[in-house]
């Protein structure tokens, strides 16, 4: 069972679709050469961000899923879908809206008049990567409907859960939640995310570099025609997955997570602190932050790494500390130097 979930009985799962795209390497390439490979490509379209494009390797490496957030044109929709491209995976996307219905996004049975029976349309999850476009412009219900796709990897469908393919990882961008038109995600939802990931504006020499390249007629908002190739593949992805596994994560760093959530929990500006799984989530992205450096082993400075961007969407501030001007990340901050790590 996976942290945090009850457990509910579920209908019997149809076998798992293959991992579509294949590597172009023999034999796959390391987790450390995963992640050049991949920055390299992105970097061929997106200029700086380049904490947001770590994240979403390790995002990959773990196989979480992501929460974009950034004021319009930083370079959300375009991330995920240079992503997409350099791996050679399937990627559809939903741009959501306050009309968009659940069906929209998981599918329905419809009445097929020829062969007079109901047939099953799958709907834009089922694929590898999936973009959900400005997901807090829909209501709840709608974002709710990703829950189970994030969580169980498949959607229920005429009482039958049906498998997605593998991998399946979800990029949600969003706009700050004062911004017109948008609404809150769950906290329930939040916490399926693996990162909450902000880009900021770019530094003033990474938007001259921009400008530079739209100068010269480089087409940025098509990631081929900007040169990203496919150059990783489904198996890649796997052996930099198994590699990040392996990663030797001691009782005391082990310790040393537990001690920052309770630290969360016990924050005097916060209602609500970091879940079981989001120390789950903490552990397994350090290993692949180690497995990047090309080590088999964690050390503190890979919790450290991901602490941020893993635990700050599961924290619900108090209305006085938001009043006050905490954030989230201060809160973090503070946490990180009140717990001492391990040797």
């Amino acid at each position: 069972m996976r942290p945090g979930c009850g457990g509910r009985a579920r209908p019997p799962a149809r076998p798992r679709p293959p991992a579509v795209g294949s590597s172009p390497h023999n034999p796959p390439v390391t987790a450390a050469e995963f992640y050049a490979r991949f920055r390299a490509e992105v970097a061929k379209v997106l200029v700086g961000q380049e904490e947001a494009v770590r994240l979403c390797g390790l995002a990959l490496t773990v196989g979480g899923h992501v929460l974009l957030e950034g004021v319009p044109g930083v370079g959300k929709t375009l991330l995920a879908k240079t992503i997409a491209t350099a791996l050679d995976l399937q990627f559809r996307r939903v741009q959501f809206t306050p009309d968009l219905l659940p069906a929209d996004i998981v599918g329905t049975s419809i009445y097929d008049l020829q062969s007079r029976e109901f047939r099953t349309r799958q709907g834009p999850v089922f694929t590898n990567i999936l973009l959900a476009d400005e997901i807090n412009r829909a209501p709840a219900k709608v974002q709710s409907a990703l829950l189970e796709a994030m969580e169980e990897r498949g959607v229920t469908l005429e009482g039958t859960q049906t498998a997605l393919p593998a991998p399946f990882l979800v990029l949600a961008t969003q706009n700050p939640i004062e911004y017109e038109g948008t609404y809150p995600l769950p906290e329930a939802q939040q916490d399926r995310f693996l990162f909450k990931v902000n880009l900021p504006y770019p530094a003033p020499d990474q938007e001259t570099e921009m400008l530079r390249r739209w100068g010269s007629g480089l087409e940025l908002r098509d990631p081929r025609a900007a040169g990203v190739t496919a150059v990783l593949g489904a198996a890649d992805l796997e052996a930099s997955h198994r590699e990040a596994v392996a990663v030797t994560f001691s009782d005391e760093l082990m310790g040393y997570v537990v001690q920052l959530a309770t630290a969360t929990r016990q924050a005097p500006e916060l209602m609500l602190g970091a879940s079981p799984r989001g120390e789950v989530l903490l552990m397994q992205a350090a290993k692949a932050s180690a497995a990047f450096e090309g080590r088999d082993f964690a050390t503190p400075d890979d919790v450290k790494a991901v602490v941020a961007p893993t635990f700050r969407h599961r924290l619900l501030l108090r209305p006085e500390a938001e009043v006050a001007g905490h954030t989230a990340d201060s809160v973090l901050n503070g946490v990180l130097a009140s717990v001492t790590p391990p040797r």
